[in-house]
């Protein structure tokens, strides 16, 4: 259960600011201040494509529909291997 008591501050995507990384830390933002795994509902989404699988707060669902599915995916391969590659001292 969360503490209600603290305040969630949002933080609006900024205008022009609306590449897929950006995209992806906003929505998983807003599933993680809503209580949800931000990894399981974004696998949801993007191997059925149904966009209930991400919450409506803060705009997330309207933002990840602005992406295509394959779209996502580049930037979480491309996001992974550049993690990957920088631990490795490559």
């Amino acid at each position: 259960m969360s503490d209600w008591s603290d305040t969630t501050k949002l933080r609006p995507l900024p205008e022009g600011r609306e590449t897929a990384p950006d995209i992806l830390a906003h929505v998983y933002n807003a599933l993680m201040i809503k209580g949800y795994d931000p990894i399981t509902q974004l696998v949801g989404y993007v191997l059925t494509g149904d966009p209930t699988y991400i919450t409506s707060f803060n705009n997330a669902r309207s933002l990840i529909c602005r992406l295509e599915r394959d779209e996502i995916l580049e930037e979480l391969v491309r996001s992974y291997v550049k993690t990957q590659l920088q631990g490795s001292g490559e």
